[in-house]
């Protein structure tokens, strides 16, 4: 999967829909921080990466991931 060709919308709510489904502990947290440390674009590839490994694919397609609605859901796709 090629995350780099995202766009930074896409990204965030990605990621967002992944975070959406752990549980939000500072370990969890952590792992993602220890990859990707200042750097937001990176932080959300490395969530995404973590869910897509976990369930096979974005989480907007498949595993809990695709339940989330966001409230901004078409908002500058």
């Amino acid at each position: 999967m090629k995350l780099d060709n995202f766009s930074l919308r896409k990204l965030q709510k990605e990621s967002a829909r992944a975070l959406a489904t752990m549980q939000a502990t500072n370990n969890n947290i952590f792992q993602f921080n220890q990859k990707a440390h200042h750097n937001s674009q990176n932080w959300y590839k490395v969530v995404i990466e973590w869910y897509v490994e976990k369930y096979g694919d974005l989480p907007s397609v498949i595993g809990p991931g695709k339940n989330i609605k966001l409230i901004m859901e078409n908002k500058d796709e």
